[in-house]
């Protein structure tokens, strides 16, 4: 989910230097793991394949100093499960757009920018 202040759509990234560790798709593939309690799961729900959703949820457990989702293969706790790193790692995401979306409608920049944005585009001038 991308925080919407008006016209203006705010994209929170957070990095571990060149990689993105939390972002709005990443916090919807953990929103998707807590709801669906898989993987696959959350990747269907998220119309993306397994393969691409395990690879996000690797890619944040790599970036985070201790593991957003745990995954257990076969028996009676078989699927993935956020960690408590995770729930509060995704809690924060959510919180801090909000925040910044809230901060974003009172900026003087904010009114500056929206004041001079058209409705709609112009058609392209290229044949």
């Amino acid at each position: 989910m991308l925080a919407r202040a008006g016209p203006v759509k705010l994209r929170l990234q957070v990095m571990s230097a060149e990689t993105g560790a939390m972002g709005p798709g990443k916090a919807a593939v953990l929103e998707a793991i807590r709801t669906h309690g898989s993987i696959s799961g959350a990747g269907r729900a998220l119309g993306m394949s397994y393969k691409r959703c395990w690879a996000l949820v690797d890619e944040m457990n790599r970036c985070w100093r201790r593991p957003l989702v745990t995954a257990v293969r076969g028996g009676a706790a078989q699927g993935a499960h956020l960690t408590q790193e995770g729930v509060l790692v995704l809690a924060a995401f959510r919180a801090l757009e909000q925040r910044l979306t809230a901060v974003t409608l009172d900026d003087p920049a904010y009114a500056a920018l929206v004041d001079n944005l058209r409705d709609t585009p112009l058609a392209s001038a290229t044949p």
